[in-house]
């Protein structure tokens, strides 16, 4: 029986090639695991969002755009909708970049940006009174205790601000490094969180990578318990935690790979095991999404 056999091994050799593209579809898919969800496309009205916060005791995202915009905060509900739009008394948006919470109903306002370095006087707005509706806003001016030079040279630029966090009564920032001679160091400096000119220490540094178009850090977030810290890029997250005082970077660092590229610019906790995060309209037929990601224990690569 010759052609049976022969037939036998023709089916044996077929599946043995179905069984070993099956595994590499498999191996595939796992290595491309996601776990960042889109939740909706954003209204017309936050197509440049540049920052996200959650309050405490709030359900709710507040979300702000940057420069050339109005200076409203934007109320969302957790499916993107907006609900409320806040007026911010008092105040202009020359380039907010970021916004972040305490634990008192406060939210923080950061006008900050400083693309060509050349700002002489930043920005942070204290605006209280949103769980209430009665709105009030204060302000903190700030410049940076080690620039001499508005600009410097190209290849110091590094002054750019776009994320910070409240921590302790104190502000965090972390600069978007500008420099010609790129290499992914961002700066932290802190400042008093109340109103008034202040002066931002210089207080850490942190080598993120060195690919310009994927290690700019664009925003920040802390966590409820103030035990972790998220950093935002186009591509990456990473998440901070196990640190002592102002040295955040002397504990557990995780770089989280978003297998995503967007102009992401908005970043806060939703708990302590999802993030929220939204990027920008880039182009004409683009647009501002609102994305979750859920969180595993990933290390440092």
């Amino acid at each position: 029986m010759p052609e049976i056999k022969e037939i036998n091994t023709m089916l044996k050799l077929k599946l043995l090639i179905y069984l070993f593209f099956a595994v590499i579809s498999v191996s595939c898919q796992k290595k491309e695991k996601n776990n960042l969800f889109k939740i909706a496309t954003l209204s017309t009205s936050l197509n440049e969002v540049s920052g996200i916060t959650m309050i405490s005791g709030s359900n709710h995202i507040y979300a702000i755009n940057d420069s050339g915009n109005s200076n409203e905060v934007f109320c969302l509900n957790q499916q993107g909708v907006i609900e409320q739009i806040y007026k911010v008394p008092q105040s202009k948006n020359k380039d907010w970049e970021d916004i972040t919470y305490d634990h008192n109903g406060t939210i923080y306002i950061g006008d900050f940006g400083n693309n060509v370095n050349d700002r002489k006087e930043l920005v942070i707005y204290t605006l209280s009174g949103v769980l209430s509706d009665v709105v009030k806003t204060q302000k903190t001016t700030f410049s940076f205790e080690d620039q001499k030079k508005f600009p410097p040279k190209k290849k110091n630029r590094n002054f750019d601000v776009e994320a910070f966090i409240y921590r302790n009564e104190s502000f965090y920032l972390f600069t978007k490094n500008r420099s010609s001679e790129f290499d992914g160091t961002t700066k932290v400096y802190k400042i008093k969180a109340k109103p008034g000119q202040q002066i931002a220490k210089l207080i850490d540094t942190f080598k993120t990578c060195n690919d310009p178009n994927d290690c700019f850090i664009t925003a920040a977030a802390i966590n409820q318990k103030g035990n972790k810290i998220a950093l935002l890029t186009y591509n990456k997250v990473y998440l901070l935690s196990d640190f002592k005082g102002d040295r955040i970077f002397s504990g557990n660092i995780q770089k989280i790979k978003l297998n995503h590229y967007s102009q992401k610019e908005g970043i806060c906790f939703k708990n302590d095991t999802t993030l929220l995060i939204t990027d920008e309209k880039r182009g004409l037929t683009g647009s501002s999404n609102l994305y979750e990601y859920f969180l595993q224990n990933k290390s440092m690569n």
